[in-house]
């Protein structure tokens, strides 16, 4: 199946490394124009390299900030077509003890997984909806379907969080012609968290992992990508409210 998003509006959040850089790729080699959102200024520069016609530094969790930036795409572009949500991850924490977690680690992962997905969302909404049509992906996780990896507890209910957005705006925005989904991948090493999350199970933790994984291997940020594009696509407009699992068949 030949996916073609020639002309369509695009905006990928958390593009600077990893599996929003790969989803950025991914849709400016099929013809979108990608606009790319990230916390990282530097990261931003591979974006481009990937294909985006422009790049936006800026936090996510910062309301205004995101609905400015939106506002702004949605006039230069005439409107938005797709908002592909890559962005969150641990913050550079590790597996701690309940007792040893403070309000500071806890609120940081919301921000940075349910908060920004939802202000994105909300952001894109009344350009789609104008249009009657519009496709929306977050990027959540196996952790968001059952006890984390990581160990990290705010990252697990932060995740869940972003699946209970997906299932939720699915219903509110279908009405609209706007489909609301998400992909939720396996273990993939995409950035130096999940590097560092690697390292840290060491080799016997590793093998367990990869012999757990149907396919044997670990993912790439190509295959979250090639979910994402799918899920935007004409072909898939019946689908809404789902959470794929892309994860060798781990799950």
């Amino acid at each position: 199946m030949q996916l073609d998003f020639s002309g369509r509006r695009v905006i990928v959040t958390g593009a600077a490394q990893g599996i929003g850089r790969g989803i950025v790729k991914a849709f400016a080699r099929s013809g979108a124009k990608v606009h790319a959102l990230d916390l990282d200024p530097e990261g931003l520069k591979a974006a481009r390299e990937a294909g985006a016609v422009a790049t936006a530094a800026l936090d996510l969790s910062d309301r205004a900030a995101v609905h400015a930036t939106f506002a702004k795409v949605a006039e230069a572009e005439g409107g938005i077509d797709i908002l592909a949500m890559a962005a969150g991850g641990v913050r550079g924490q590790v597996n701690r003890p309940i007792e040893e977690i403070d309000e500071d680690k806890w609120h940081v992962l919301f921000e940075a997984n349910a908060d920004s997905a939802f202000w994105c969302i909300q952001a894109a909404a009344p350009a789609m909806k104008r249009q009657k049509k519009g496709r929306v992906i977050t990027v959540s996780s196996g952790a968001g379907l059952r006890p984390s990896l990581t160990g990290i507890q705010g990252y697990c209910a932060a995740k869940h969080a972003v699946v209970g957005i997906t299932r939720q705006l699915s219903w509110e925005l279908g009405p609209h012609g706007i489909t609301v989904n998400s992909v939720a991948p396996g273990f993939v090493i995409s950035n130096p968290s999940t590097q560092k999350q690697w390292d840290s199970y060491g080799p016997e933790g590793q093998r367990r992992l990869v012999e757990n994984t149907h396919t044997r291997r670990l993912g790439r940020p190509e295959d979250i990508a090639n979910a994402v594009l799918w899920l935007a696509s004409d072909q898939a407009e019946w689908i809404t409210g789902q959470i794929i699992s892309v994860d060798g068949g781990r799950s």
